[in-house]
């Protein structure tokens, strides 16, 4: 039999084009005004992907091509959606969402992040994630303040 005349769209094809959602932390969405923007524009760019790929005459390829992006999308039209943006601490009295703390661990290592939203957190980049167990126990402290974290301590040595 011809190539072109077998059937393509078999279900095995179609499930791989349905990717599961990406999970929603039950969390509140608090995100800072960039991580807003961040969100937007990474939903701006999954649309863009799913609209790029529908010129693909292959119905199956372009479901392949269309995956990522329109599970995405769904993703971040909800976080869009459900974003709560805080406005940047007004003074550095005390760690706060959006401000940044600077630690000395016990072993010695000093280490500086900024408390942000959970889609906006990248430790690689010097942000965790209000929800994070280092942040949950800084936010609220005051330079001096020791915590336990994981059973090692930090103390709190600068805040902006």
């Amino acid at each position: 039999m011809s190539v072109a005349f077998k059937k393509e769209d078999s279900a095995d094809t179609a499930s791989e084009t349905v990717l599961p959602d990406r999970p929603i932390s039950q969390h509140p969405n608090l995100v800072t005004a960039q991580g807003l923007a961040a969100l937007e524009r990474l939903l701006a760019e999954a649309r863009h992907a799913v609209d790029a790929a529908s010129g693909i005459e292959d119905i199956n390829e372009r479901r392949r091509q269309q995956a990522v992006p329109l599970r995405d999308m769904r993703y971040l039209a909800e976080r869009v959606r459900t974003a709560q943006v805080v406005d940047a601490p007004a003074s550095a009295e005390a760690v706060a969402f959006g401000g940044n703390v600077t630690f000395r661990r016990d072993d010695g290592r000093v280490q500086t992040y900024r408390i942000v939203g959970e889609d906006e957190a990248d430790p690689r980049t010097g942000t965790i994630s209000y929800v994070s167990p280092v942040a949950q126990r800084l936010l609220g402290r005051v330079i001096g303040d020791v915590v336990e974290v994981g059973g090692h301590e930090l103390e709190v040595v600068s805040i902006t």
